[in-house]
């Protein structure tokens, strides 16, 4: 026995060692049989759902007839990877959250039909929400020797500065009129509280969003008892500076010193717009857009002004350059809205673009959404370059930080400069996941038709950690391979330069799975004791099809419940399990091996008691 007992000892490392060279060489062959890794042509798209922490967007809230709740519009802010949304405006009016809207009857709140619908959608699909509380109320705050007892919301066709006897413009400034506004944001904040949690006061006030024109000794009054109203409907929410319409200092030196109320801000927003109307290149805002003024001494004021808090955050929270405008075209569009929003990242300030798509109703017409609006044409709600643009820009740098530590240098940058007649931009940042993308471009003016003279350089990264790198065109989404210099591991010869941001990351930068487009166009139909349901189908590879359904009672809601999976192209179901007098809502998304879509918007019908 002990001599069996010694031989299956001295034969049990063979067998081990044979099975674990075995298994490598398995592995060896897989690997070899794979290849290298496949590198895409082009940047795969990052839904909300996967990030953390992206770059915003604003947009009206869904209104019929002109911004319909069921067309392919709302649901590209999941599909392209927006993370914060700013609402409260339809186009330069008031949304369906403003006072006039809040408040229909004196005394009366509530919020009107849709809305709540509306802010789930944000919610459930992984948005985080921001509302600009606001403007006045014609039942408190008009001139007007007889107040109505009734609110009469305008529509979006009329713009600042708008002076009429019952502009929403007019603010509240007296006492009475004051407390009347706050009992307003108390409903309102209470109302959203376990799903909105970052609240701004006003928009552009200091401009004429505020009749007859921004006063900073009222906004600051305003804003002194605005705090501890946010505060005490909801103890953990934000309280958002609102939006400056210009980075001037002496307005908010101004509010704050009457509000006396600093300590109690928790986010400091405001506005760029260079040279609003005309071609001027977004880094413009901080040498000459705004004359002695920028957003960089804005900041440094607000940093350093006393009982601020430390680190407090900054919002850019409307910025775009307007393809419309003189000068300007869709070219130049897609390279200054992205270029704002990595030079802004790099300065620590988070950027929401203006605007999703225009309620064409309005007097802006169609110049402003990165979608189009509703005009009767074929290209009604397509979205223009300077969305796909932002889907890559959202894909590839959020949940980055600026890493100070990389370093770009080279000996051709200041003849860029010679010969261009502008700055070299530079960043490093960092992923999540320890993994570097270096961003640069020229902060050139941009000329129509894509226009830029061809420029190379040889520039030298350290620090990054690339071993494999590949060049990223951020407006185009183009990817290709390039080769370190012979003898290097940090230099890269020839390459482009140009007025449209390009980046170096290493071939497995896209370590992210593609997760399908989000159905959209829900609607949902009565079918005699049946809901027919329908939607459109979109991109991303889905391999199925999952509908939700929710049955309704009074003012309570059951939780959604998943009734069907089906086919990936299927785009319609009946549904015959329902009860007589029951309301049910509906929702769908898409699925694939990776994960799923975004949630489509909600509808629902009320099917009759007999």
């Amino acid at each position: 026995m002990p001599l069996q007992m010694n031989d299956d000892y001295r034969r049990r490392p063979t067998i081990s060692f044979l099975l674990i060279l075995a298994s490598l060489l398995f592995l060896m062959g897989q690997s070899l049989a794979q290849g290298p890794r496949k590198l895409p042509d082009k940047i795969p798209p990052k839904r909300t759902s996967q990030i953390q922490d992206g770059f915003g967007i604003n947009s009206d809230m869904p209104r019929e007839p002109y911004l319909p709740w069921n067309r392919w519009w709302w649901t590209r802010m999941f599909d392209a990877g927006f993370k914060w949304i700013r609402i409260g405006q339809y186009e330069n009016s008031s949304d369906y959250t403003s006072w006039d809207w809040i408040e229909q009857k004196r005394g009366v709140f509530a919020a009107p039909p849709g809305v709540d619908d509306y802010v789930d959608s944000l919610v459930d699909n992984g948005v985080n929400v921001q509302v600009q509380l606001m403007y006045g109320n014609q039942m408190y705050t008009s001139p007007s020797g007889k107040l109505p007892d009734v609110s009469v919301p305008e529509t979006g066709s009329f713009h600042n500065d708008d002076r009429s006897l019952y502009s929403v413009f007019w603010a509240p400034t007296t006492p009475e009129q004051i407390s009347a506004f706050n009992k307003y944001v108390a409903w309102t904040v209470n109302h959203f509280k376990d799903r909105i949690h970052y609240w701004a006061l006003w928009n552009e006030q200091d401009i004429g969003y505020w009749n007859s024109w921004g006063n900073p000794e009222q906004y600051g009054t305003l804003l002194s008892s605005f705090i501890p109203a946010v505060h005490q409907a909801d103890p953990n929410a934000k309280v958002i500076y609102g939006g400056q319409a210009d980075p001037v200092r002496d307005f908010t030196q101004r509010a704050l010193d009457t509000c006396k109320c600093a300590a109690g801000i928790d986010v400091y927003a405001y506005h760029t717009y260079p040279g609003y109307g005309q071609n001027m290149n977004p880094e413009s805002m901080d040498y000459g857009a705004y004359l002695n003024e920028s957003p960089r001494a804005l900041r440094e004021l607000v940093t350093k002004y006393p009982g601020i808090k430390p680190g407090i955050p900054f919002f850019d929270d409307e910025f775009n350059s307007i393809p419309s405008w003189v000068g300007s075209d869709e070219s130049v569009q897609a390279k200054y809205v992205t270029r704002g929003l990595i030079y802004n990242h790099a300065a620590g300030v988070k950027t929401f673009v203006w605007l999703l798509a225009a309620g064409a109703d309005g007097n802006e017409y169609d110049d402003f959404g990165i979608i189009h609006g509703i005009t009767n044409h074929d290209y009604d709600f397509t979205p223009r370059p300077v969305f796909y643009a932002l889907q890559n820009t959202n894909a590839v740098f959020s949940d980055t930080r600026l890493d100070p530590t990389i370093e770009v240098s080279g000996a051709d940058i200041p003849a860029l400069r010679r010969k261009s007649g502008f700055p070299f931009m530079e960043f490093g940042f960092r992923s999540k996941t320890g993994k570097a993308i270096v961003a640069y471009w020229l902060a050139a003016h941009s000329l129509p038709g894509n226009a830029f003279p061809p420029l190379y350089a040889t520039l030298s990264l350290k620090n990054t950690g690339i071993q494999h790198p590949v060049l990223i065109d951020v407006v185009s989404g183009d990817i290709k391979r390039l080769q370190w210099k012979a003898g290097t591991a940090d230099t890269l010869e020839a390459l482009p330069v140009t007025d449209s941001i390009l980046a170096i990351a290493d071939e497995d930068y896209f370590d992210w799975p593609v997760l399908p487009e989000v159905p959209s166009s829900l609607d949902a139909a009565l079918a005699g004791n049946a809901v027919k349901l329908s939607w459109q189908v979109h991109g991303g590879n889905p391999t199925h099809m999952l509908v939700e359904r929710r049955v309704e009672q009074g003012s309570g809601s059951g939780s959604w419940q998943r009734i069907a999976e089906l086919a990936p192209a299927a785009s319609d179901y009946t549904d015959s399990r329902v009860n007589k007098g029951q309301q049910v809502a509906y929702r769908v998304r898409a699925a694939n091996g990776d994960g799923e879509s975004a949630y489509s918007n909600i509808a629902r019908v009320m099917l009759a008691a007999h």
